[in-house]
């Protein structure tokens, strides 16, 4: 695996740049705010994550260690490619990343150009647990319930397979009323999965009262 580049650049362009190493140019991707860090001429460093195709290897390069370690948890995202993912990288940095991840923010994926509602959901129901906020030295993060911190992203993802946002939340109070367990341990995909099912199971047992009165 190759872990960083470090060399001459020798070209830098719209979405990629050159680094001649020894007198061999690596070509890598990165995002417009990393290649305006890069000057021809001068010595550039990259943190890199190279994607292996049957047809091709090709480079990604970033600024920071934290900003390919985000790249590559976005990569395990079903849907999400690593152009995709680079370009999510170019609207938001790392820490905006993982609070929108963490807090179940499907609106800030939006933003990303080739991201819709159904994708911005899947990332964040996907991407729970696995992207979490950096914590600030010397300060304490004010408590915040488990509710709070899964049921958005269950709501998100709901809303993103067709519920409105105020009946997702219902069906998922109704879903839980009898597994207080299960909203105690917060399992986002487990949560969705019980909701799911009781609104299935729910649309059965409407349909068999319709069925009686008539």
């Amino acid at each position: 695996m190759i872990s960083f580049l470090r060399g001459t650049v020798a070209h830098v362009g719209l979405s990629s740049a050159v680094i001649d190493l020894n007198g061999a140019g690596m070509s890598v991707h990165a995002t417009p705010q990393t290649l305006s860090r890069l000057r021809v001429g001068d010595e550039g460093k990259l943190f890199t994550s190279l994607i292996v195709r049957e047809d091709s290897l090709t480079l990604f390069g970033f600024a920071s260690d934290d900003e390919r370690e985000v790249f590559d948890i976005l990569l395990s995202v079903s849907g999400v490619g690593p152009r995709l993912a680079l370009a999510v990288l170019a609207v938001h940095d790392p820490e905006a990343i993982r609070v929108a991840a963490h807090s179940g923010d499907n609106k800030a994926f939006t933003k990303v150009p080739g991201i819709g509602p159904k994708v911005a959901g899947r990332i964040v129901l996907e991407l729970a647990g696995k992207l979490v906020p950096h914590g600030t030295p010397g300060t304490s993060a004010p408590a915040v319930s488990a509710e709070a911190v899964w049921k958005p992203q269950v709501i998100a993802a709901m809303t993103s397979l067709g519920w409105s946002e105020k009946d997702a939340a219902s069906s998922i109070d109704k879903s839980l009323a009898d597994s207080p367990g299960l909203a105690e341990q917060g399992n986002v995909a487990e949560i969705l999965r019980a909701t799911l099912r009781w609104l299935g199971q729910d649309g059965a047992r409407a349909g068999n009262r319709a069925g009686a009165r008539g």
